[in-house]
This record gives structure tokens, C-alpha cells and sequence, in this order.
């Protein structure tokens, strides 16, 4: 009797031929994927850029009321217009201490501090400096006015000299070296813009 054929279990193996299948990724938690998606279309995260600084708008001009203004000297005193009200004096703005043409202006100033003095005139410059330097400034050429710090450009910007200057091709923010007058009603009497220092203290005098 012929034996009786079995056909063949099938095999657990898949019979697909070919390269194998590649498994597929597990999939990413939504949360995941929505703050990588998030992110892409961002743009990438910078340190904020610091805020230039901005020019003056406009000049003071003759006959106008001086600008009302706070600031410490030299020995870190606050002067205010408000203590200097029914007395004239003049103020100077001036770039930086202790740089050539400051110095030479600032000891113009220190030479010829009696004539203004006879005409019961405060001379007060300022610049942005702070305290201490100016402190510095005055103790190495002997000066004997106040000097005013305007740290944050307040005053400089009242009165219309903090501006844009060019200097070799670079551009940048800075005081434009001015002197005003202002008389015993604290109007501005005179102005002198874009000062040029030779000559500059005698033009004052002069003035007077």
C-alpha cells in the first residue's frame, strides 16, 4: 500500500525574496514633534542688538529758554539751572578729558577764569565723562571751574550738540564741541556752534 503524502507545513519564514524590510521607527510623542516643527520654522534665537544712539533733533537757538538741567561736578555735587537762577553763566561742551584740543580749550579757560569771574560770570564745562575723571582731568592742569558730568547725554541732547561726526571715514555719536551764554534770565543770550578752540575763549570775551 503506497504511503500516503503530507504536504508540507508552511514555513514560519516569510517568502518574500528580496532586500529585507527595514522596521519601521517608532513613532515621536506629538508633543515632540510639534516643538521640533516649532523650532524649525522659527529663526534661530540671537542676543538682542544694543539700540543705537539716537542724534540731538534740534539746536537750541538764541533767545530761547536754556534747558532745565541736574548734574553732578567733579567732587560728585549736584548743580542744577535751578541753583544757578538770576545769575548768568556760561556753558561749554567739550568732547572727552585730557585729549588735545579739550585740554587746550579747558586751560583757555582756566588762563582767562578772571575776566569772566570780573564779569560775575560761572563758567561750568561739560562733557560725558564721569566724576572721577573729570576730578582727574582738573587735578592734573590746575583748573578752577566746575565741570559737569552728563553720563547719558541728557544736557548735550537739550541742547542739540550730541550728534553724528564722521572722523577717517568712521561714523559715530559724539559731543560737537559748542558754548552757550546764558544771561540772568536764563534765556540763551549767545551761541557758538562747532567751536574751533584757537581763538575760541577771546571770541567770548569779547562777546561780553
Amino acid at each position: 500500500m503506497a504511503a500516503k503524502k503530507t504536504k508540507p507545513k508552511a514555513s514560519a519564514k516569510s517568502e518574500v525574496t528580496g532586500p529585507k524590510a527595514k522596521p519601521a521607527k517608532a513613532r515621536e510623542p506629538a508633543v515632540k514633534r510639534a516643538a521640533k516643527t516649532k523650532a524649525a520654522a522659527s529663526p534661530k534665537a540671537r542676543a538682542p542688538k544694543a539700540t543705537p544712539e539716537k542724534a540731538a533733533t534740534e539746536r537750541v537757538a538764541e533767545g530761547s529758554k536754556a534747558p532745565a538741567f541736574s548734574l553732578p561736578d567733579d567732587s560728585g555735587k549736584v548743580v542744577s539751572s535751578a541753583s544757578l537762577a538770576g545769575k548768568p553763566y556760561l556753558l561749554y561742551f567739550y568732547p572727552k578729558d585730557d585729549t588735545p584740543g579739550c585740554t587746550k580749550e579747558a586751560c583757555d579757560f582756566r588762563d582767562n577764569l578772571r575776566a569772566f569771574n570780573d564779569q560775575k560770570l560761572r563758567v561750568l564745562g561739560v562733557s560725558p565723562d564721569d566724576p572721577a575723571r573729570h576730578l582727574k582731568f582738573k587735578q592734573k592742569y590746575g583748573l578752577t571751574f566746575t565741570l559737569l558730568s552728563d553720563t547719558e547725554k541728557t544736557l548735550a541732547n537739550a541742547y542739540g550738540v550730541w550728534v553724528e561726526k564722521q572722523n577717517y571715514g568712521r561714523t559715530y555719536m559724539g559731543v560737537e564741541r559748542s558754548t552757550f551764554l546764558i544771561d540772568k534770565s536764563g534765556k540763551i543770550k549767545k551761541a557758538w556752534h562747532r567751536v574751533r578752540v584757537p581763538g575760541h575763549v577771546a571770541d567770548v570775551l569779547a562777546s561780553l
